[in-house]
């Protein structure tokens, strides 16, 4: 318990000084009319009010991520906290606000574009079809994830099908039509779906949340796992804490899909001093729910009559239930017990709304990354669907692959997603605060992003060679991967010192 207080405090301490610093080194120019007054179109470019834009991206970025990839990160043990806490502070909430605000400064413009301005045209190209990629294992995730939790409230019909001998029943008419829904998302004006009921299914997710939290600190915060109990790997599969639970936790702490969002209300937002509360806010308040979660699963399985403490008690679920999402299987459980029927269903609904309005914008980002590629005016409906039409029938395809595959591929790409654009910034940043013919006041700001650039280099690049999706190196070997990562990663840090010098010789 004590360690989860200390948490939620500092959460929220992180953004009212950490938060404040960030702002101050991005420089905020209040009297700069935004993409949002100066490009209004009535479908992407719409103004909209500075809480409703808030609630929005909280959805968009709070989708099953923080939820599922909370759960799926405490199994590594209490390690878990520290990385949502300090990941959603200096990593999480840089990346975010970063992203939103140089979409803003660029003219709203989608995450290639920001990236390809500051890291080059072949970087420009990778990104587009990185971020396309990672919004359709987005799409797929969120799409299957609500589908099964809908699935346990109102049974219909189901799909029968075969998985390493294993037959598994997938709610197909839920899947239409959740489906159904994201087509209308994806090209309908911005303010008729999302921007109109978005602050609806916040109130229920917070609702959700908080009544977590309440139930669990108030009956059950004896058996809660506690970083005074040792950081040391609780993971039965073999796998090594690092760089594993750093990816597991995908959106929990720092998300590449945020930097595909946060463009979409980047062409909303009507005066750049919004930004903190609307990117960086969205971040921590997507932390704190991701904080509850982990408490949350690593909390309820505890079964003292049978010997199990906390998280042992989750590994012994996880494994009566092995090959079914047990992440969808730990909100169920949790939220039926804790909550009780009609508060449980509430905090279900939640849950399954968070995924599905991350899944229909993750579309619509994917459409309007297509589109600026393009240069294809969105104003009419048939290039609307033209461009999301073959979006479609990739995310439906991908429906019918294992769920655990689609979500670890989904957390890698995710995270390699957000250390590019973590670079982009850093040399935005390095640009504006070291070059500048004024210079900022915080001459080394560029900092603040490139010291999770780093991190995250070395996380994603000891993941890809140490993980069963990637080169999956035996235990033997692993430090060669942990060797070739550290290269990896000084060799970023010692190119971008050279490129300082060569701006520096060109000033």
């Amino acid at each position: 318990m004590v360690t989860f207080l200390i948490a939620l405090v500092l959460l929220v301490v992180g953004f009212l000084t950490y938060g404040v610093l960030v702002e101050k080194i991005f420089g905020v120019e209040p009297d700069r009319k935004t993409p949002a007054l100066t490009k209004s179109d009535g479908v992407d470019f719409v103004p909209m009010a500075p809480w409703r834009i808030f609630l929005v991206q909280f959805l968009n970025i709070a989708g099953l991520g923080p939820i599922f990839g909370a759960i799926m990160g405490i199994f590594y043990g209490p390690a878990a906290f520290l990385w949502i806490v300090f990941g959603t502070i200096f990593a999480g909430g840089v990346h975010d606000y970063l992203s939103g605000m140089l979409s803003i400064r660029k003219g709203g413009v989608s995450l290639p574009d920001i990236v390809g301005d500051e890291l080059g045209k072949g970087t420009k190209v990778f990104m587009r079809v990185l971020s396309l990629v990672l919004l359709i294992l987005l799409t797929t995730t969120f799409l299957s994830g609500p589908a099964v939790l809908l699935q346990g409230l109102a049974p219909l019909s189901t799909y029968a099908m075969e998985r390493f001998g294993v037959v598994y029943q997938i709610p197909i008419i839920w899947i239409f039509i959740i489906f159904g829904y994201y087509a209308l998302a994806t090209v309908l004006p911005v303010d008729k779906l999302i921007g109109r009921f978005y602050p609806i299914f916040g109130g229920i997710l917070l609702f959700m949340g908080l009544g977590i939290m309440v139930i669990m600190l108030g009956w059950h915060s004896g058996e809660m796992p506690e970083v005074f109990d040792g950081l040391q790997n609780r993971q039965t599969n073999g796998l090594p804490l690092f760089p594993m639970m750093f990816v597991s936790i995908a959106c929990g702490a720092i998300s590449g899909f945020h930097g595909t969002q946060s463009p979409i209300m980047a062409r909303c937002v009507t005066n750049e001093r919004q930004g903190r509360w609307i990117f960086y806010g969205a971040m921590v308040a997507e932390g704190i729910l991701a904080l509850i979660w982990a408490a949350a699963a690593g909390t309820f399985f505890a079964d003292p009559e049978q010997g199990l403490y906390g998280i042992d008690g989750l590994q012994a679920f996880a494994a009566e239930h092995s090959g079914e999402n047990i992440a969808a299987l730990v909100i169920d459980r949790v939220s039926r017990n804790w909550l009780g029927a009609v508060g449980g269903i509430l905090a279900i609904i939640g849950v399954i709304a968070a995924p599905i309005t991350s899944g229909d914008t993750a579309l619509r980002s994917a459409r309007l990354i297509v589109a600026d590629f393009l240069k294809w005016d969105q104003r009419p409906i048939p290039k609307r669907l033209i461009i999301a039409l073959p979006l479609f029938l990739c995310v439906f395809g991908m429906v019918f692959v294992d769920f655990n595959i689609v979500w670890r591929y989904f957390a890698w790409t995710n995270q390699t997603l957000a250390t590019f654009t973590l670079w982009a910034g850093t040399v935005w940043l390095y640009k504006k605060s070291a070059i500048s013919i004024q210079p900022s006041a915080f001459r080394f700001g560029y900092l603040i992003a490139l010291i999770p650039a780093l991190f995250m280099t070395m996380v994603c690049s000891s993941y890809i060679l140490i993980a069963p999706e990637g080169l999956h190196l035996p235990v033997e070997w692993r430090w060669l991967g942990y060797t070739i990562a550290g290269v990896i990663t000084i060799a970023c840090l010692v190119g971008f010192i050279f490129w300082t010098k060569k701006v520096k010789g060109e000033k």
